[in-house]
């Protein structure tokens, strides 16, 4: 079994002014969905990153799943032969905008 994932960035962020998001971020999609186990936390991380790609979601949100992704083994071949998959489906100018991110993650 993998490490259990815990979030508090709901709360953190959000509790008081938000506490039903809150909750929904930190106890629905990173307590329960992000610990399923049907899929592996490396291909939950990759389908986030496309998702926020497609989306055209390149802010810090897209960011911390990248550097999610890294940390849990997605290495700089990987992320770059995947954001080029993803870009002949999603559009150039995302693929651009996704690689400039994953650039500084991936630097060392």
């Amino acid at each position: 079994m993998s490490k259990k994932i815990v979030q508090t960035a709901g709360r953190d962020n959000l509790g008081e002014f938000a506490p039903m998001f809150a909750h929904l971020n930190d106890d629905v999609l990173f307590g329960e969905v992000w610990n399923e186990q049907a899929i592996d936390v490396k291909t939950k991380c990759i389908v986030t990153v496309v998702s926020l790609m497609a989306s055209g979601v390149t802010d810090n949100s897209l960011k911390y799943h990248l550097q999610n992704a890294k940390s849990n083994g997605v290495s700089k071949e990987e992320i770059a032969a995947i954001i080029t998959h993803a870009t002949m489906y999603v559009g150039w100018p995302k693929g651009w905008a996704v690689f400039n991110l994953a650039k500084e993650i991936w630097k060392d």
